[in-house]
C-alpha cells in the first residue's frame, strides 16, 4: 500500500497527489513515469514523475480526469491509499547541456515537461518555454516552469492569459529570432504532430514524448506499440520519448481514439 500524503486539485478536471513510494523516488530521473492502481480491481494508470522529494521519500503524479478510472482515482484524499504502483519505467531523456533549448507543453503534458525543464536547466541550458492551454485556469505549473526557465511564453485559445493563438505560433516566433539547438514537445497528440511538423521547417531536432494505450509497461502486452521510422517500437520500454520526426503521427493518432464508444459505456456504467 502507498500512501497519499497530499492531494490537490490544480484545475477543473486536473489533480496532483505527493506519494510516499520511498525507493522510486530514489531512482527516478526525468521523463519516467509509473504505473499505479487504486485497488485490487482497477485499472493500470500510467503516469509521468512530475517531481521527487527525496527527504520525504515521495512521488508527485498529475492526472487529468478523463474516464471511469481517473473520475475513481479523483475521488482519493491525504491520507488514502493506493494498492499499487511500479516504477520507475521507460527511458529517461538524455539530459545534457545543448545551448539554447526550447520546451512546449500543451494543456496535463505540461506536467510531463516540467521535469525534463528542470534536468535541461541544471545541466546549464538556456531554456525558453512555451505553454499552452485552452484557458487561464488550465495553464498549470505556471509558476514552477518560470522558476526554471529563462523565458517563459503562454499561449491560450481565448486570450485568457498570455498570448491569444497556438504553441506553434509562438514557436515560429522563437526559431525566426534565434537558433535552437533542441526542442521538445509534449501534450494533446495533434498538437505534438503541428509542433513536429513546425519544427521540421527550421530543421530543429525535436523530442516528444509520447502516451499511447498501456497496459503492463513492460513491453510484454503490446498495448502501446507505435511504428517509429517505420518500426514496431512499445512507448513503455523504447520510450517515452523518440525523435519526433520518426513517428507515424496519423497512426499514433488514430489508435488513440480506437476506444472511444468502450470508454463511453464505461462512463455511462458509471452513472457520470
Amino acid at each position: 500500500m502507498f500512501l497519499i500524503s497530499r492531494q490537490k486539485q490544480l484545475a477543473e478536471n486536473e489533480f496532483e497527489f505527493w506519494v510516499e513510494a520511498p525507493r522510486i523516488a530514489e531512482k527516478a530521473q526525468p521523463g519516467q513515469f509509473v504505473i499505479l492502481k487504486k485497488d485490487e480491481e482497477a485499472e493500470r494508470i500510467p503516469l509521468t514523475i512530475v517531481d521527487t522529494d527525496l527527504e520525504a521519500g515521495t512521488i508527485k503524479v498529475i492526472f487529468q480526469v478523463v474516464g471511469r478510472s481517473t473520475i475513481l482515482l479523483a475521488e482519493l484524499r491525504d491520507g488514502d491509499y493506493l494498492s499499487d504502483i511500479v516504477g520507475p519505467l521507460g527511458k529517461p531523456t538524455e539530459i545534457e547541456n545543448y545551448g539554447t533549448v526550447l520546451l512546449v507543453g500543451g494543456g496535463v503534458g505540461i506536467a510531463v515537461l516540467l521535469p525534463i525543464i528542470k534536468g535541461l536547466s541544471l545541466a546549464g541550458n538556456r531554456v525558453i518555454s512555451v505553454l499552452g492551454a485552452k484557458t487561464d485556469e488550465l495553464v498549470i505549473l505556471r509558476d514552477e516552469v518560470e522558476e526554471l526557465s529563462d523565458e517563459l511564453i503562454i499561449m491560450t485559445d481565448d486570450g485568457s492569459l498570455g498570448r491569444k493563438g497556438l504553441v506553434t505560433e509562438a514557436m515560429v516566433d522563437v526559431f525566426e529570432r534565434e537558433k535552437i539547438d533542441y526542442c521538445w514537445a509534449i501534450g494533446p497528440s495533434m498538437m505534438m504532430k503541428f509542433a513536429t511538423l513546425t519544427a521540421q521547417k527550421y530543421e530543429v531536432p525535436m523530442f516528444v514524448s509520447l502516451n499511447p494505450i498501456m497496459i503492463d509497461g513492460t513491453g510484454m502486452c503490446g498495448c502501446c506499440r507505435i511504428t517509429v521510422n517505420n518500426e514496431i517500437k512499445f512507448a513503455c520500454v523504447d520510450g517515452p520519448e523518440f525523435n519526433a520526426y520518426d513517428v507515424d503521427w496519423d497512426e499514433f493518432v488514430q489508435r488513440s481514439r480506437q476506444y472511444r464508444e468502450e470508454e463511453t459505456l464505461s462512463l455511462e456504467q458509471l452513472g457520470r
